[in-house]
């Protein structure tokens, strides 16, 4: 929406409901969401200096920026009644830690804990637990051993309908473990995700995919999986191009707050347009 229009560079969201009994998507109004602040996750100026070239960040963030930007974000999510758990700092987290979602995902009997494929975000999935274990939330399980899993590769379409891309980031194993904790009832679709820039970069299923609606996607089609497309466009659902000049931009990471009403980084009018 126009008045949404928010100079976001990043956010990270941890599920659509705090009620298990709520369906399962990545559409439906948020009624409970996961965040964590930049005083938490980047601290200040000095220690995102120290990390972001470490870490592959395209550029040096901005810590000032950043505060302003997570205030509108939060403001956003607060105006249309969203309830926001703010999870803590933690000596064995990164600059990184500021995706939540990536380390966490909600399932249908609770938390399903993630197993990070970047090494350096490892210590993440028991932080989130620990802090969802103190707010009262159920833990499902966890992805272990030798199974990766990373939450942006999941994307909910319903509660029997869940996608997962296999990227550098989820393994085989990863998803063998998750569609054990997400149970039988659970419809677990598979979208094999190219190679593209290769295992240092970061690519998720949800990098090429943001659902707007139970008929209504984002897409960049030229890294989808065409199976993966075909497969979408039979469930009936109509799918909104980001064109090629607007993908490196962020175009297609587009988070729906409700049904058709979403939060999208400035500077992608093309694909703002084909939304609206």
């Amino acid at each position: 929406n126009e008045d949404l229009d928010l100079n976001l560079s990043t956010y990270e969201h941890l599920g659509k409901s705090g009620m298990w009994a709520t369906p399962l998507s990545e559409y439906g109004r948020i009624r409970r969401v996961a965040l964590r602040r930049p005083a938490e996750s980047f601290v200040g100026q000095a220690r995102l200096d120290a990390e972001w070239k470490r870490l592959r960040y395209t550029a040096r963030p901005d810590y000032a920026g950043a505060q302003a930007q997570y205030d509108r974000l939060v403001s956003a999510l607060r105006e249309q009644g969203s309830e926001i758990d703010f999870l803590p700092a933690d000596p064995a987290l990164t600059i990184d830690s500021l995706y939540v979602r990536d380390a966490a995902i909600v399932g249908p009997t609770g938390v399903i804990l993630c197993n990070m494929g970047k090494p350096d975000r490892r210590g993440e999935p028991a932080v989130a637990g620990a802090a969802f274990r103190k707010l009262g939330l159920p833990i499902a399980g966890a992805i272990e051993g030798e199974g990766m899993l990373e939450g942006g590769d999941l994307v909910w379409f319903d509660d029997r309908t869940l996608a997962v891309g296999h990227t550098y980031r989820t393994n085989d194993e990863g998803i063998r473990q998750l569609r054990a904790l997400v149970g039988p009832k659970v419809e677990v679709v598979v979208a094999d995700m190219p190679h593209y820039r290769g295992r240092d970069d970061v690519f998720h299923l949800m990098s090429v995919l943001s659902p707007i609606d139970r008929d209504l996607a984002l897409v960049y089609s030229p890294l989808m999986p065409i199976r993966f497309r075909e497969w979408l466009i039979g469930r009936g659902m109509r799918l909104v191009e980001v064109p090629e000049g607007e993908f490196d931009s962020m175009g297609c990471n587009v988070l729906a707050i409700a049904p058709r009403r979403c939060l999208m980084p400035q500077g992608n009018p093309a694909s703002r347009e084909a939304l609206r």
